[in-house]
């Protein structure tokens, strides 16, 4: 059996070069060839993992390399034993990894060019998080050369800073599971071309650090806390007996009141400037009390007509049940 075409972990395969190399051996293969894309940068691990287990193996190194036709079509060709040291074919495989991002500028400029009405989501994460995710899946970062993985990191927040700023909504993923990112994203996506304003009212805990995809901001804390009431500590600002014990305490019904009308007029102004999605972000000590109960009440004021344009708020909670 051979096997011509694979992918570690340098591109976008799951394994490392040994462990698919571990992998071929256990399943009999003969020959295996390790293509990744634009990148040999796998074959030195692979033929030594190969020459530890003394295996009758055989590697063919190779690549999937990035082309385009004489018309501008992409196409991918599998080149397989060719010189590894030609610095002609890895300068031009350097260059094609180095200018992902012009191409993507590229196609967003074509795009509007056509007239074609795009929206854009940015998916950012803490550094913390895109550590633990990249090490979680024995994965290098593209851009850590031989740095560290925080090293790749801070590089592509460089070249995708450009592109952050022009999002229309950003969303921090970085305490999201799967299920919360596909909410997320499905309320950002299901209304195309709908006139008006989407608000996510997004509340949080100061202790877990402000929520990086905040457009706005507000503090809670200056509302007596239901952490010290006994009989409502175990409870959240969801249920009825939190969320009564909140609003009823002196300047709060006020505050909700001025801020929700100050946000929609804000959200004309938004709106006008062709942004559509808005973070509100709701904080308190620990994001379980306090800025649950504003949240919900800030996003049943906010939701309906404003005006001449609609605004459809919702309430998030990311760390509720995090203590």
């Amino acid at each position: 059996m051979i096997d011509l075409h694979t992918h570690t972990n340098i591109s976008d395969g799951t394994d490392s070069p040994s462990e698919l190399i571990q992998k071929a051996i256990d399943a009999g293969l003969e020959i295996i060839a390790i293509t990744d894309h634009d990148s040999t940068a796998g074959i030195a691990e692979a033929i030594t993992k190969i020459k530890s287990q003394s295996s009758n193996i055989k590697l063919a190194p190779g690549a999937e390399i990035s082309c385009q036709t004489e018309h501008g079509t992409s196409v991918h060709i599998l080149g397989l034993l060719f010189d590894l040291e030609n610095i002609q074919l890895q300068n031009a495989m350097a260059n094609t990894r180095e200018n992902r991002i012009g191409r993507m500028e590229k196609i967003l400029a074509r795009l509007r060019g056509a007239g074609i009405n795009y929206r854009m989501l940015f998916l950012d994460a803490s550094d913390q998080a895109l550590v633990q995710r990249f090490e979680s899946t024995r994965r290098p970062h593209p851009l850590q050369g031989n740095g560290r993985i925080v090293d790749g990191i801070i590089k592509e927040r460089v070249r995708l800073e450009e592109f952050r700023a022009d999002a229309d909504q950003v969303i921090d993923t970085s305490n999201l599971n799967v299920h919360q990112l596909e909410k997320r994203i499905n309320e950002f996506f299901k209304r195309d071309g709908a006139s008006g304003v989407r608000i996510n009212v997004l509340s949080f805990g100061y202790k877990y650090g402000i929520p990086v995809d905040s457009d706005l901001v507000l503090d809670c804390r200056f509302i007596p806390n239901p952490h010290w009431v006994p009989e409502l500590r175990p409870k959240t600002g969801q249920t009825p007996e939190v969320s009564s014990y909140v609003l009823s305490q002196d300047g709060v019904s006020e505050t909700i009141s001025n801020y929700s009308a100050l946000l929609k007029k804000m959200s004309a102004g938004y709106l006008r400037e062709g942004k559509k999605y808005i973070t509100l972000a709701v904080g308190c000590t620990g994001g379980k009390h306090r800025s649950v109960a504003i949240a919900e009440e800030l996003a049943k004021q906010l939701s309906g007509k404003s005006s001449d344009f609609e605004i459809e708020a919702h309430a998030v909670h990311r760390d509720v049940g995090r203590e």
